[in-house]
């Protein structure tokens, strides 16, 4: 009896043991000329047995990829297309580098690392000031999104000291505003730092849309 655990290993499963059988046999076919004769019938079943292929560009030479593949690169046929070697298909390809540096603090994503990069690059004044009153009310939001618990907002401030490398200090006249929700406050926050510094990002564009909805159901309500 034949068992499964007996027999070769399926090269292309999606054709069946028995092509594997027949272009092992075509393989063994001493005749070049009868070979070839012989391939091309394998050819047409592995066609039917595979019509998905017609729906891709050059599917003749995908199938005779195939039989290449199936015979373990070692059968010797004419093909109208340039036979491929194992190592076509073997060969890994190089890694590509990742250019970017790793998120010192997940929770508030890399747009808050660029936005403080770009304070830190900003000259000592009023504007300054603003602009990093609105980014520690915005990562306070974030925070809480990550860590549903009340946060701190000295917690806050070391975070932009340590993320901004100590090229931001918070100023000590600098308080979060905690009196109203903190959706509607940080979004009032990300629009006025919007128009200061042009930040966009997918944060608060995403922020701003729940807050708009929010609004009109709001609005809806007291009518």
């Amino acid at each position: 009896m034949d068992y499964n655990t007996q027999r070769s290993k399926l090269i292309m499963p999606e054709y069946g043991r028995h092509v594997q059988k027949m272009i092992n046999y075509v393989k063994d076919i001493k005749d070049k000329e009868k070979r070839n004769e012989q391939i091309g019938a394998v050819l047409t079943t592995m066609g039917v047995l595979n019509p998905s292929l017609r729906d891709i560009n050059d599917f003749k030479h995908k199938l005779w990829d195939h039989v290449q593949i199936i015979s373990d690169f070692d059968i010797d046929i004419d093909s109208p297309y340039p036979i491929p070697t194992k190592e076509t298909f073997t060969t890994k390809p190089n890694i590509i580098p990742l250019e970017r540096n790793p998120l010192k603090a997940a929770h508030y994503g890399r747009n808050i690392q660029n936005m403080l990069d770009m304070v830190a690059d900003k000259p000592e004044g009023e504007t300054k000031t603003n602009m990093i009153r609105i980014l520690a009310n915005y990562m306070r939001q974030q925070y809480l999104i990550w860590n549903k618990e009340s946060v701190m907002e000295e917690t806050i401030f070391k975070d932009i000291l340590r993320l901004s490398g100590g090229r931001v200090v918070v100023p000590e006249n600098i308080h979060l505003d905690t009196s109203v929700p903190r959706e509607q406050s940080t979004h009032r926050e990300v629009n006025g730092y919007r128009d200061q510094v042009g930040g966009h990002g997918r944060e608060q564009n995403a922020f701003r849309e729940r807050v708009k909805y929010k609004g009109k159901n709001i609005k809806n309500k007291r009518k």
